[in-house]
C-alpha cells in the first residue's frame, strides 16, 4: 500500500465514525474504494488505499470525510466530500485567541449566535456547512462556498460586528445568484445558436 493517512479523532466521536453495525466505516471503505484502521484507544484512523482504489484522491477524500466527522459533522454530511471540487477547512479558534477558555468560550458564542442564528445564516448564505466543536470551527462545502463561509467567519474572529457580516453574506450571495442567472442564460443562448 503506496498511498495512506492519518488522523487524530476525539474519543468522543470514535463511535459515530464507526456507526451504527460499522455502516459508516463500511460507507466510506466500500465509496471510495479504502481500508480505515480505526484505533479506539490511541483515538487514531489509518486511511489506507486498497488493491481496487481506482480514484488517485480516494485517500485524501476518506482522510477529509474523517477529519469532517471528528470535527463535529454527520457522517451523511461529511460523505459529499467524495466529490471532487468539495473541500472542509478547518480553523483553530485558539490560533486566533489563544488558550483561554473564556475567550474561545466568547468566540464560539460569536459563531453560533443566539439560538443558532449566525450559523444559520452563514449556511443559507454561503451552501457552506459549519460545525462549531471543541476549539475550531470547520466549514463543508465548494471551494467557492466555503471561501465566502471563511471570510464572513473570519470577519467574527477579528470582532467585526454581526450586521456587517450579514451584510457581506447578503452581497456575496445576491452576487452569486446573479452569476448563476448569467451562466444559465448564456447557457441556453449557447445551446439554441
Amino acid at each position: 500500500m503506496e498511498n495512506e493517512e492519518f488522523v487524530r479523532v476525539p474519543k468522543e466521536r470514535i463511535g459515530i465514525l464507526i456507526g451504527k453495525k460499522g455502516e459508516t466505516r463500511d460507507q466510506v471503505e466500500s465509496e471510495l474504494r479504502v481500508q480505515l484502521d480505526i484505533d479506539s484507544e490511541a483515538s487514531t484512523v489509518g486511511i489506507y488505499e486498497r488493491s481496487d482504489t481506482d480514484d488517485p484522491l480516494a485517500v485524501w477524500k476518506g482522510r477529509d470525510m474523517v477529519r469532517a466527522i471528528a470535527r463535529g459533522f454527520s457522517p451523511e454530511k461529511a460523505m459529499r466530500l467524495k466529490e471532487d471540487g468539495t473541500i472542509v477547512e478547518i480553523i483553530d479558534i485558539s490560533d486566533i485567541v489563544g488558550h483561554s477558555k473564556n475567550s474561545i468560550r466568547r468566540i464560539r458564542g460569536r459563531l453560533i449566535g443566539k439560538e443558532g442564528k449566525t450559523r444559520r445564516v452563514i449556511e443559507t448564505l454561503t451552501g457552506a456547512h459549519m460545525s462549531v466543536y471543541g476549539k475550531t470551527v470547520s466549514l463543508l462545502g465548494t471551494f467557492e462556498e466555503v471561501y465566502d463561509a471563511k471570510k464572513a467567519v473570519d470577519m467574527l474572529l477579528e470582532g467585526k460586528p454581526h450586521s456587517g457580516v450579514y451584510r457581506y453574506l447578503e452581497k456575496v450571495h445576491k452576487e452569486r445568484k446573479e452569476r448563476a442567472i448569467i451562466d444559465s442564460v448564456s447557457f441556453t443562448t449557447d445551446n439554441t445558436v
